[in-house]
């Protein structure tokens, strides 16, 4: 079972495209995809508004787009990279994101996003990152946070110096990039920086977008891009999710395109017993799609979803998605199993220039072929 719904398309609504999803169920079993909605000509430093739209039946249909915050109210910038966790002890979804890729906010709803609390600024609780590494530009996620058995709340974050001209004169660079995580334990009241997890530094590099899962045995595992020459996802593990990071290594049978991934986690089927773990991105390291010298190195195409039954030891099955282009995505499971996967889709003018994001619901039949129970 697959079905695909698409949310958003460029060059509609007043916005040049819609990137960057964000997919996640609440505790009630409301299903929100999340977009930044971008201007100008739809590229990372352009202004751009936070948008989601909610399903209220399992993603069978969407409501009409909802602002969830504007740019206007920031000044000159992107609202972006922004970062869902569903609480599952009080059913509060918590929300972060960044403005201008320097300063990050956080705010919170209690009735499964159809309205939000006033956001307040959280930058000052990631200064103490400054004491390892000179960042001039940070940014949460993307995709879903996640919160431990213990509820803690953890969403990842890289930062860079700016210090690279990848943008042109007058924009700071993404890279150089390090990523580390922050961390909450009071309900996301106050944030906490956690240990660095991955540096640019030897065979890594500018490791940045990365993803959360909490492992079977409550042991935290990032999955990491990253632009080593490997061409393979980084991971790296901590007892905590917040210290004790393991040194990063790669992941030889997950590709790296350069593009953000999605890993989720499902909720397990007996007390006891490992998890099964999804894991999802453009399965390609060809160009065929981006001429050399347009900044994208790898295309992003074949969107595949693999499945592990050992807590991402292994990858025992998998299922393409999307055959065309493809890129970010985000993964989420309802309370009756299904699946859904957020994505880019498609491309306009560049492969960066996606002309949808859709939502695709599938079931773990699908993708293994089988049940897999």
């Amino acid at each position: 079972m697959i079905e695909k719904t698409n949310l958003f398309e460029a060059r509609c609504g007043g916005y040049w495209n819609y990137r960057i999803p964000g997919v996640l169920c609440t505790k009630n079993g409301v299903a929100v995809v999340t977009a930044e909605a971008r201007q100008g000509r739809g590229g990372d430093w352009d202004d751009s508004d936070a948008l989601l739209r909610r399903s209220l039946d399992g993603g069978l249909t969407w409501e009409p787009p909802q602002l969830l915050v504007s740019s206007a109210a920031y000044g000159p910038g992107p609202l972006n990279n922004i970062v869902l966790i569903s609480d599952v002890n009080d059913g509060t979804v918590h929300v972060l994101y960044c403005h201008n890729y320097a300063r990050v906010f956080y705010t919170c709803s209690l009735d499964d996003c159809a309205t939000f609390a006033e956001p307040r600024e959280i930058t000052g609780a990631l200064l103490p990152f400054r004491e390892s590494y000179p960042w001039r530009v940070i940014a949460t996620g993307p995709g879903h946070g996640i919160q431990l058995r213990n509820g803690r709340l953890l969403a990842p974050v890289w930062m860079s110096d700016g210090s690279g001209t990848e943008f042109g004169p007058g924009k700071l660079g993404h890279r150089p990039s390090e990523v580390a995580v922050i961390f909450s334990d009071d309900g996301g009241e106050t944030w906490e920086c956690g240990e660095f997890v991955a540096h640019n530094f030897g065979e890594i590099v500018n490791p940045s977008e990365t993803i959360a899962v909490e492992l079977s045995d409550g042991r935290v595992l990032l999955n990491i891009r990253s632009e080593s020459a490997a061409n393979r996802r980084l991971v790296s593990v901590s007892r905590d999710g917040a210290r004790g990071w393991s040194t990063p290594r790669f992941d030889r049978a997950l590709l790296e395109p350069v593009c953000h991934a999605s890993i989720l986690g499902l909720r397990p089927t007996a007390a006891e017993g490992e998890r099964i773990m999804l894991f999802a991105n453009p399965d390609t390291m060809e160009n065929e799609l981006t001429p050399a010298g347009r900044g994208v190195s790898r295309d992003r195409k074949r969107l595949t979803v693999q499945v592990s039954e050992d807590d991402c030891a292994t990858w025992s099955a998998s299922r393409e998605i999307e055959s065309g282009p493809a890129g970010y995505s985000d993964l989420a499971e309802l309370p009756d199993g299904t699946l859904l996967c957020a994505y880019e889709r498609g491309m306009v003018a560049a492969a960066t220039d996606n002309r949808f994001l859709t939502v695709a619901r599938f079931d773990l039949a699908w993708v293994a072929g089988a049940p897999i129970f």
